[in-house]
């Protein structure tokens, strides 16, 4: 029984941990706007590798390219990283940001999103992608 109270304790502790340390978005969902907005956010050319890092952490890796199809300049633009496991459900949720500076209409840009910390469950297929955030002038 004691057994049982350790470990829930040392689970939410380190549930505690995990959710403090990652840091939090700055931006707001999409607005109103920007959710009409966000169709003409086109990813392309969408690859995932797997590369070593020079400490020997396999690093999964996800490159591909952003193109403003529309007639607005986008400020910011995140999308969710929406990772599955081979019976279909979500083993990681995670953020990462594919527009840091103004991207205008007609433009592309190149992203590059490395993730260190997927579960071993992960099916090893190409995440979901959504664009979640986003900011428009």
């Amino acid at each position: 029984m004691a057994n049982k109270r350790v470990v829930g304790v040392s689970l939410l502790a380190c549930l505690l941990i995990l959710s403090c340390s990652r840091p939090k978005q700055a931006e707001a969902p999409l607005s109103p706007d920007a959710k009409v907005y966000v169709r003409n956010l086109q990813l392309s050319e969408v690859t995932m590798k797997a590369t070593e890092s020079y400490s020997g952490q396999v690093v999964t890796e996800i490159e591909g390219k952003v193109k403003n199809a529309g007639d607005r300049t986008v400020d910011f633009a995140a999308v969710a990283c929406v990772f599955y496991d081979n019976i279909g459900q979500m083993v990681l949720r995670e953020e990462a940001t594919i527009i840091k500076r103004q991207l205008k209409p007609g433009e592309t840009r190149s992203f590059r999103l490395p993730f260190d910390d997927i579960p071993e469950s992960w099916n090893h297929q190409m995440p979901q992608l959504v664009i979640a955030r986003s900011r428009l002038s």
